[in-house]
């Protein structure tokens, strides 16, 4: 037995144990995220599973995820609908206790997915470990490296115990068949020889940045900062491709960075920037240089998304009512929430409060509240680390994959492509570039290039959060039927542990201690002090 909120649970009943068919999941947060997710449960014969129940507070998003996932399947029933994550952990603590006692009751889901605002993963995932249901959360895993480090302890048995759970994070880069197949290529086929540098980026893309970064939830520092909110899974596969060994050595240890170094700041949305036309307004609707903006929120929701019967993201996160509106044909009742939506203002009266508070998406770039880089540079580098010498063997194979290297990574708002990675590796024996269709690899030996195009299945980063979800579900399904321990169903299905989530979270706050001390930053010095030492505290604690 288990205790969650001073009461015992059954942590693991029968039919979270073994189950036979398709897994069920609850999805907590029913935006974007949450119904990306969903669909890729529900429309890949390929996944194993289904959404068993939805967590939303909103009513119209709760109402409109339950149409699309759940309502098809079956009546509606106990268990199935939740207003907010902590009526569905009241819910399964009874549930469990009934079971415990011989009462008759339906089956419990298998997993959950943590869709929600970033700032409430802690509370989440550690509230709900007890629990030990599989877990996949969205990224980043938490704002503060506090709160992934409690999340991390909270997950983790005590006193070396096996795990009881899958957990899973939303690093989609990791399952796109692009960069699989460029891992591949890298580290087990080796065609460019040993990596000597990295340089990758991600643009993200002119309106979008504007969308969520100016206007929406991930404006400000104290929300985390854009290279944690929106690039810590390209940091993450950074390290994917240079910390981790291949699976023909994975005994290995990983190949850990020497030092981290970053610079940016906010370059083009703030005032100084702002078009002398634009005066003092802070709406789009009511600006007199509107018509001649970039970012003018009436071109990029109404003319560039709307009228053309999009009603989806970004349309959707301005106004959540209107993807229901459209599917009932009410196309102007639509258009008229979404234009009085953009038209909201405040002047010299309102409440500061009331300002900060609110998103406001059709306010002025130039003059939101924005405080996250626009651009940055992070720069990461690794010494020489071989491996010990057994006599029989030369230098060089103890140094494979370990030795010095660079990556420099660039986040850059002001793009056309959106979200589409692209990057150049240097080797010892050739060069590979990339963008998010093909991978091009010279040869120094043949002077011939090759050109990759892998398989594009569809669907978000490139058949990434398709990927995430059947392999996330795959491990679950190894564990409940008894195939594989929880350890080895991660390796084998997820492909990345608690450990290595953690690792590339910390190299984020470490970037940004760099940035804002503007110094470059030891990462084993740092790592003892930010991340070894704190938990080794929570461990005493925790065991306490």
């Amino acid at each position: 037995m288990a205790l969650l909120n001073g009461h015992s649970i059954a942590s693991n009943p029968p039919d979270l144990i073994r189950k036979a068919g398709p897994l069920s999941f609850l999805i907590i947060g029913a935006g974007s995220r949450g119904n990306a997710y969903a669909t890729a449960i529900s429309e890949n014969p390929t996944i194993n599973g289904y959404v068993g129940a939805i967590a939303e507070p909103i009513a119209s998003k709760r109402q409109s995820f339950w149409r699309k996932y759940i309502f098809g399947r079956k009546e509606p029933g106990p268990g199935d609908v939740f207003e907010t994550w902590q009526e569905f952990v009241d819910y399964e603590v009874d549930r469990r206790d009934r079971k415990h006692k011989g009462e008759s009751v339906v089956g419990g889901v298998n997993g959950v997915f943590v869709c929600v605002l970033d700032e409430m993963h802690a509370e989440i995932i550690t509230t709900l470990a007890p629990l030990h249901l599989h877990i996949m959360s969205e990224k980043p895993l938490a704002t503060t490296l506090h709160d992934c480090l409690k999340i991390y302890r909270s997950l983790k048995s005590p006193g070396g115990q096996s795990d009881r759970a899958i957990f899973s994070i939303g690093h989609v880069l990791r399952y796109s068949p692009h960069n699989m197949l460029l891992r591949r290529l890298l580290l087990e086929d080796e065609v460019i020889g040993d990596v000597l540098s990295i340089e990758h980026t991600e643009p993200v893309g002119y309106w979008h940045f504007s969308h969520s970064y100016v206007r929406g939830n991930w404006r400000k520092e104290s929300m985390g900062p854009s290279l944690l909110t929106k690039s810590c899974h390209d940091i993450d596969l950074l390290l994917w491709l240079l910390c981790s060994p291949p699976a023909s050595s994975s005994s290995n240890p990983p190949h850990l960075p020497s030092s981290v170094s970053s610079s940016g700041s906010i370059l083009y949305f703030k005032r100084s920037r702002k078009p002398a036309l634009a005066g003092k307004a802070t709406n789009c609707l009511s600006c007199p240089a509107e018509s001649e903006c970039l970012y003018s929120a009436r071109k990029i929701y109404i003319q560039d998304h709307l009228a053309k019967g999009v009603a989806g993201w970004p349309v959707n996160i301005v106004a959540p009512d209107i993807e229901d509106l459209i599917g009932q044909g009410e196309k102007d009742a639509a258009m008229t929430i979404l234009q009085a939506e953009l038209a909201r203002d405040y002047d010299t009266s309102t409440p500061q409060s009331e300002i900060d508070g609110k998103r406001w998406f059709g306010r002025c770039v130039w003059e939101a509240d924005n405080s996250v880089c626009d651009d940055q540079v992070v720069t990461m580098t690794w010494e020489e680390t071989p491996l010990q010498l057994n006599g029989s063997e030369g230098m060089e194979s103890h140094l494979k994959g370990r030795g010095a290297k660079n990556a420099i990574f660039h986040m850059v708002a002001s793009t056309e492509k959106q979200c589409e990675r692209r990057g150049r590796i240097y080797g010892t024996k050739g060069e590979i570039e990339y963008d998010s269709k093909t991978i091009r690899v010279y040869d120094f030996a043949t002077k011939r290039a090759r050109i990759h195009h892998p398989h594009q299945p569809g669907g978000g980063h490139g058949g990434g959060d398709v990927g995430l979800v059947r392999q996330f579900v795959k491990a679950c399904e190894a564990v409940c039927m008894e195939e594989m321990d929880v350890a080895e169903a991660q390796q084998v299905h997820v492909g990345c542990t608690l450990d290595d989530v953690i690792r590339s979270h910390a190299m984020v706050f470490a970037a940004e201690e760099a940035r804002k001390g503007r110094q470059v930053v030891n990462w084993a010095q740092w790592w003892a002090a930010n991340v070894a030492e704190p938990m080794d505290e929570m461990g005493r604690n925790f065991e306490s």
